[in-house]
């Protein structure tokens, strides 16, 4: 069963003693910035625009510092500071460490980044403080809590919507600085901040559309700042699609938040926290999905009786299923390998008449998609909209995919093959009968979904159910990973990046650590499956990944997941070839319990 594993311990906080400090006289704080930015009258320009801004209120500086300042942070960030690769349900990423960190340093390590502390100085000092508050008309921001790192984003790279509310944050923003110098970057490389509008709801609440109407490419000294709203400032990060060559093209970025004042900061006020839930909690609590009960239930409830698996179930799976897993003895293997491992993997599931129409026909209808929407490598948000019998699913800050109605059931082909996989195969009795022999579980309501992910746009993220266990079970017809991970510990922010692998080992230096830090493709890759091959693992890493399932064509997973686990299936990069689709199916799962008395067996 896919469980969590135990967290560690919470590092303490250095004590104040420890902390050096770098601090800059307010004119020369103020002279790196570009001529005129703090003028009143550039405040009142930028303040219109803000206000006139959509889809909510956002600011763009072309140019905020002086070249000669930034080009100097450029070189002592790449000469001297240590880049991670981290990845989760929400990033790719290279990311240095919390430059909050610089004020620890010793005056020697200090003395390596004088351009870099000049510019952090600058960012946080009162007079850009209150430029800010006069752009966005936003309360008081602390100066002493000072919120930043570096980011690169090579290809692969990406970050999936949410909105940065979190704690006592008040502005983000981003300063990029897109490598190399000498070419301007190309809006067909990604790397885009994304900007999504905002629907109400029946009952009031707000959440993004599933579709970007803002896209800013990034500039060399671009600024992007806005005041973060609970419910409304959802936005992402387009994929980066080019290769670095050489010329080590990168979206190379400092990013950060201006925070509420804190304790003993004038203008701080201990009531003044936002009491909306950000995205990452939304999806932290409980996401359970209303489940359709087996009508038959209802007159007789569940025996072994009624769901041993009889010769009418086998005729009807027949049509459906390899014969291979139809036959008594390879149903008894799958049981034991279930009841051992509380998941197990079905290769060639379908028969194979169904199997190869079905990658004949989505392979047709993802070279259709392209030919019409991906004139770029960064694939149109209008991929496969114009396929009948499908509907795009959102909210994007919990998932978004194309998922397929009813209308699916006039289609001829792969489609109309789908349509009978979702409607008329795994809702049967039938195949009640033999999921409840391969699990040694009573199926005994469920939720079914036929699903398509299109390159560099579709994914879910991590979700938990609360309460109760799940049995999932996911007949991939092509692509993308699934994964269980453990919940998330504290008020982790996807912005935030962490990984396991992201600290150095004892007695490592910094560039040691960043030469040997594993690649997080990896991740779940630790014991593979003696019985299978590598494409299901399980791990406990500090990452906090439990299962991890490689993606395959025509392949049955079927896995009991614990009430609390996180699931989530990658984001598809826009490197795919086509789209990955599934059919998936969540059960609700009781156990046959004997009765003592009676001697019979309940649910």
């Amino acid at each position: 069963m896919v469980s969590r594993p135990r967290s560690p311990p919470a590092s303490p906080a250095p004590p104040e003693s420890k902390r050096r400090k770098t601090v800059s006289e307010p004119d020369q704080s103020t002279r790196h910035f570009h001529p005129g930015l703090l003028d009143e009258s550039s405040v009142a320009s930028l303040n219109a625009q803000y206000a006139a801004s959509q889809p909510y209120k956002h600011a763009v500086i072309p140019k905020l510092f002086s070249d000669e300042l930034l080009k100097s942070v450029k070189n002592e960030i790449l000469d001297n500071v240590s880049f991670t690769e981290k990845e989760t349900d929400i990033y790719k990423v290279h990311q240095t460490g919390d430059l909050a960190s610089l004020s620890y340093l010793t005056p020697e390590q200090q003395a390596l980044f004088p351009s870099l502390l000049k510019l952090r100085e600058a960012l946080y000092s009162p007079e850009f403080r209150s430029f800010l508050r006069g752009v966005t008309g936003c309360g008081p921001l602390s100066g002493r809590k000072q919120d930043m790192s570096v980011n690169s984003y090579k290809k692969g790279c990406h970050l999936l919507n949410h909105d940065d509310v979190i704690g006592t944050r008040r502005v983000s923003y981003i300063l990029y600085m897109p490598l190399p110098l000498d070419q301007p970057w190309k809006p067909e490389w990604g790397g885009a901040l994304e900007l999504y509008p905002i629907t109400t709801l029946a009952d009031g609440s707000l959440e993004p559309e599933c579709k970007p109407v803002k896209v800013i490419p990034p500039s060399w000294n671009q600024f992007i700042f806005f005041e973060i709203q609970p419910g409304r400032s959802f936005h992402s990060v387009e994929e980066v699609v080019v290769d670095e060559a050489d010329s080590q093209r990168q979206r190379l970025s400092i990013s950060g938040w201006f925070h509420r004042p804190q304790e003993g900061e004038e203008g701080y006020d201990e009531n003044d926290i936002p009491k909306e839930k950000s995205s990452l909690q939304q999806l932290s609590t409980s996401s359970n999905t209303p489940l359709q009960p087996y009508p038959s239930d209802a007159e007789s409830p569940p025996s072994p009786e009624i769901l041993a698996l009889n010769e009418d179930d086998k005729t009807f799976l027949s049509q459906f299923l390899n014969p291979t897993y139809l036959n008594p003895r390879a149903i008894e293997i799958l049981a034991a390998k279930f009841l051992e491992e509380s998941s197990v993997q079905l290769h060639m599931f379908l028969l194979d008449s169904l199997a190869s129409e079905l990658e004949s026909g989505i392979k047709s209808l993802d070279d259709k998609a392209n030919q019409a929407h991906r004139t770029t490598s960064i694939p149109s948000h209008d991929y496969g909209s114009d396929e009948p019998g499908w509907e795009l699913a959102g909210p994007p800050h919990r998932l978004r995919y194309y998922q397929a109605t009813d209308e699916l059931a006039r289609q001829q082909g792969a489609a109309g093959i789908i349509h009978r996989l979702r409607t008329e195969l795994l809702p049967s009795p039938a195949f009640r009968s033999w999921l409840a022999a391969v699990t040694s579980l009573v199926p005994l309501a469920y939720t079914i979904a036929a699903r398509r992910f299109r390159p560099g746009l579709d994914y879910t993220l991590a979700s938990a159910v609360e309460g109760e266990t799940r049995l999932d079970l996911k007949l991939t017809e092509k692509g993308g990973n699934r994964c269980y991970m453990a919940p998330h510990e504290g008020e982790d922010d996807p912005e935030v990046y962490k990984s396991s692998g992201s600290k150095p080992k004892k007695g490592q230096s910094k560039s040691e650590h960043s030469k040997s830090t594993a690649d997080p493709k990896g991740k779940g890759k630790a014991k593979a499956d003696p019985e299978e091959d590598e494409d299901m693992s399980e791990d406990e890493d500090d990452d906090g990944t439990l299962l991890t399932v490689q993606p395959g064509f025509n392949r049955l997973v079927i896995a009991l997941r614990d009430a609390g686990v996180l699931k989530f299936v990658k984001y598809v990069s826009a490197a795919a070839p086509g789209s990955r689709w599934d059919v998936f199916g969540e059960w609700e799962a009781g156990m046959l319990e004997a009765d003592d008395e009676s001697g019979e067996e309940d649910v």
